[in-house]
């Protein structure tokens, strides 16, 4: 084989952001937000050039977890609010993979609330991406954790009267690395955003407004709403605390980048390739 040829066949093969999907056609309802979250995580493995064997994309039980399905990667779908327990493990054991964790608001800060404070709290390598739309959408428009108090509908009338969930704050106090929020309006701009959490080191949390047209139709006014780039990035703790304190849930951008080391195993050296994993287990 003579240079050219050799030259040829070692470049990295080029893909433009629908190699990153699947064949497999999502059936979420029209005009559903999670679209432009396939779309701008498509992008944004582009952009990467990331190869999809590399990549992994793992979920829970909701319409925003399906999304594994959809992406031409390797994927796991898990039990319900049990994706991040599945995610670090799945890092820890194969650190040469990027991790990428999706869900929804009533997967991850419900059903999964105790594994996203640990998370945070781990700081392990990889990135998750909550689709939020404040109420279960799956199971025919119940309240979720970020649904307003006030929100009167048939399965909670009067509304729930509860305080909502306030995943940025949590999150900054629990440790996460990496805090910020985008919107499914925005694909390119929530596409830069994602592209900042993954390769920025440790656990990088993306909080994403993704309107559920169905049992939410008033959540089309978002996009009169949200503020582009109204969140500047800090590394300061304190700083990023203060902005939340005034934070209405519509500001975007990244709000903090934190510059904690990343979880690594103590005690002997971690396994990095099936054939370790598998001696390790042989009977």
């Amino acid at each position: 084989m003579n240079e050219v040829a050799c030259n040829a066949a070692s470049a990295p093969v080029m893909r433009g952001p629908n190699d990153y999907k699947s064949d497999v056609k999502p059936v979420w309802c029209p005009g559903c937000g999670d679209f432009g979250v396939v779309n701008a995580l498509a992008k944004a493995m582009a952009k990467m050039a990331l190869e999809p064997k590399d990549v992994a994309v793992v979920s829970g039980i909701g319409c925003s977890s399906r999304i594994p399905a959809y992406m031409a990667s390797y994927g796991f779908h898990g039990v319900h609010g049990r994706a991040l327990a599945a995610g670090s493990g799945l890092k820890i054991a194969r650190p040469d993979l990027t991790v990428i964790v999706t869900g929804g608001d009533g997967d991850g800060y419900s059903i999964g609330g105790n594994h996203f404070l640990h998370a945070c709290r781990r700081n392990v390598d990889m990135t998750y991406i909550v689709m939020d739309n404040r109420v279960y959408g799956m199971t025919k428009g119940q309240p979720s954790p970020t649904t307003e108090p006030d929100w009167d509908s048939k399965l909670s009338p009067d509304g729930t009267g509860l305080r909502e969930f306030q995943p940025l704050v949590i999150a900054l106090t629990s440790g996460a690395n990496f805090i910020a929020r985008g919107f499914t309006g925005d694909p390119n701009g929530l596409a830069e955003i994602i592209e900042q959490a993954v390769r920025h080191p440790g656990f990088s949390f993306v909080e994403v407004l993704s309107p559920c047209v169905t049992f939410r139709p008033e959540q089309k006014e978002w996009k009169k709403i949200v503020k582009a780039d109204a969140l500047k990035p800090t590394a300061d703790m304190t700083r990023a605390a203060r902005r939340l304190l005034r934070d209405t849930g519509f500001e975007l951008g990244v709000l903090y980048a934190g510059d904690r080391p990343p979880y690594a195993p103590r005690g002997p050296r971690a396994l990095r390739t099936p054939s370790e994993l598998e001696a390790r287990f042989a009977l």
